[in-house]
């Protein structure tokens, strides 16, 4: 038969109990099914067999109700029952479970449902805001990380030197056809040469142009202006050597009239010049002739 006052007797005074922690000024009980964590026989869940309490599981807050028809059977000792999120619905809850229970049980369930959702809120909140963080620092962690990060460099500027000096002996056909460059490494070659040669021919061009800018020049005359002149005094020499040619005529026809002898008529006659031509026949042979 099971009896309170014997288990209480037996745990609670003055006896070993494993959930019991015992203080200067008074003793508390670990127990997680405790309703409000003192070790005394209204707050004992092992020594009452009628107990109810509130407990919370990932923020959802739950009733618990224990029976002594239910004693036999430790699997289904404890009854829940899953409270609202509204807090006056879920005293009405309570309330409405433990109507016949003793006043001390629910007045305490309903003080610990209040903390529970206090603590909470309090939890919600601090979650929302911006908190900061304290990392602790690890110095050998550091100190490795460092080592590798030393090491992966000097392997990239290694890698680097190699790559380089590969891309040369390529250009200077050091080893014939033998080389087995992946395609895309020797792409990416010719187009930093193709950037870097674009790069110089545009720096020489700014480097002409600021010349070119600095320096004064004299240009000589267009062959057309000197062509002109030439022709203009080509014009007054022919002029000039006409009217010199028809003095000389008027002076010969002034000296005939004095001799007596007919002047010509028309303009001035020029001799002309002697010519002699001669002309040539080809005749065919006798032979010939007689043969067709």
């Amino acid at each position: 038969m099971h009896s309170d006052d014997v288990i209480w007797d037996t745990l609670g005074n003055r006896q070993f109990c494993s959930y019991k922690i015992t203080t200067k000024t008074q003793n508390f009980c670990r127990n997680e099914y405790n309703l409000t964590g003192l070790c005394n026989r209204s707050s004992c869940p092992l020594a009452n067999s009628q107990y109810a309490t509130v407990r919370e599981e990932k923020g959802r807050c739950y009733l618990y109700m224990k029976t002594i028809e239910r004693a036999a059977f430790p699997r289904r000792l404890w009854e829940r029952v899953l409270l609202s999120k509204n807090y006056e619905k879920a005293l009405e809850e309570i309330d409405e479970n433990l109507i016949y229970w003793p006043r001390f049980i629910r007045h305490k369930c309903k003080q610990r449902f209040t903390k529970i959702t206090q603590y909470l809120i309090r939890i919600r909140k601090l979650t929302l805001k911006r908190q900061r963080k304290l990392v602790p620092l690890r110095r050998k962690i550091e100190r490795r990380e460092k080592r590798r990060e030393e090491k992966a460099l000097i392997a990239a500027q290694l890698d680097n030197a190699i790559e380089k000096e590969l891309l040369e002996r390529l250009k200077q056909d050091t080893y014939g056809d033998i080389y087995n460059f992946p395609i895309h490494a020797f792409d990416k070659a010719l187009q930093q040469q193709e950037a870097e040669s674009e790069s110089e021919s545009d720096a020489e061009k700014e480097e002409e142009d600021e010349e070119d800018m600095d320096k004064r020049e004299f240009v000589e005359a267009e062959d057309s202006d000197l062509s002109d002149f030439e022709d203009m005094d080509k014009l007054e020499t022919s002029s000039e050597e006409e009217q010199e040619e028809e003095e000389e005529v008027e002076k010969k026809a002034s000296r005939s009239k004095a001799k007596g002898k007919t002047p010509l008529k028309g303009p001035a006659r020029r001799k002309r010049p002697y010519i002699e031509i001669e002309y040539e026949k080809e005749t065919e042979p006798a032979t010939k002739t007689k043969a067709a």
